[in-house]
């Protein structure tokens, strides 16, 4: 899930219309495209709110019909447009879990107290994601978000605390 601003999070893409009907095929751009099957609206980049008709998947993608746009010439507009829905209503993570734009922006300690710097990205490897840490006048310091690492995450805190490697027994 990618962030916009502070209230509207982006879940999809609409890539293009879809029969005559006035389906369109959704590009997900959020790790739990289940989500789209139980929406009620979704918000335009625009601002133009719509109300989900129906959802369900299509390879990997999905088709989804809105309320009222009932053929194809209703969604051309539609071609390249995100879907948003309010940051209130993302899908509830399970413990210790927590969005990338939860996590951008935090500050990272060390577990002695000193600032290494704030949050500026977050890398998906594979395997596990990799902080990017930056502080004015220094290399970006890149922390791997695994236990053994990332001590304590406190988003309402807005902090993190880690281990480096350096400092590993």
């Amino acid at each position: 899930m990618i962030m916009d601003n502070d209230s509207l999070i982006i879940i999809g893409k609409i890539v293009a219309p879809h029969g005559v009907r006035g389906d369109v095929r959704v590009i997900p751009l959020t790790d739990y495209p289940e989500r789209f099957y139980g929406l009620k609206k979704v918000l335009l980049d625009d601002g133009k709110t719509l109300n989900v008709q129906e959802a369900r998947a299509y390879n990997q993608q999905i088709l989804m019909k809105f309320a009222g746009l009932d053929d194809r010439t209703a969604v051309d507009a539609l071609k390249g447009k995100l879907l948003k829905v309010a940051k209130k209503d993302v899908v509830k993570l399970p413990e210790g879990h927590y969005f990338i734009f939860d996590i951008i922006g935090l500050s990272v300690f060390d577990e002695a107290g000193a600032c290494l710097g704030a949050i500026t990205d977050v890398l998906n490897t594979g395997s596990n994601d990799v902080y990017i840490t930056e502080q004015e006048g220094k290399k970006p310091l890149l922390i791997p978000a695994i236990k053994d690492v990332v001590k304590t995450i406190d988003v309402p805190g807005g902090r993190i605390i880690v281990k480096l490697q350096e400092e590993w027994d």
